[in-house]
């Protein structure tokens, strides 16, 4: 089985880069995967792909990879990585592009109504307090 990832000029010129590139207004293309943002981020432990592989897959118009992982949605928007970032580059925006377009494609990954209470009641207050804005965003 080839695993052989097959890039063109295409995909990095994408309408997702672009759009990612309008909505964030960050230029992701600064980023030269240090990976400082991930090692400081405190939901790594949970997302899918890391927040320096998101943006490397956005780098690469690898739009599906993007809108798939769970990542964009478990990032509770505290601006570790952001601080973090040696490039200036603000990923928790990125992130909210990534949401704000799988939004508009009606694809959302959270449903705050089926959750139980006894589980909202064990969230941390920063996890909720994120949910409600990028529901209301």
């Amino acid at each position: 089985m080839d695993m052989r990832l097959q890039i063109s000029p295409g995909m990095l010129r994408s309408e997702f880069v672009s759009k990612i590139t309008e909505l964030s207004g960050q230029d992701i293309n600064l980023c030269y995967q240090c990976g400082k943002c991930s090692a400081g981020c405190p939901m790594s432990f949970v997302m899918d792909l890391l927040p320096n592989q998101i943006i490397h897959s956005v780098q690469l118009g690898l739009t599906e990879d993007v809108i798939r992982s769970r990542t964009p949605w478990l990032c509770a928007s505290c601006l570790v990585c952001t601080v973090r970032c040696p490039k200036g580059i603000d990923i928790a925006s990125v992130m909210e592009a990534v949401r704000q377009i799988s939004l508009r494609k009606s694809e959302d990954f959270i449903d705050l109504a089926g959750l139980e209470r006894g589980t909202l009641a064990e969230l941390p207050a920063i996890a909720l307090v994120s949910g409600f804005r990028k529901l209301t965003g």
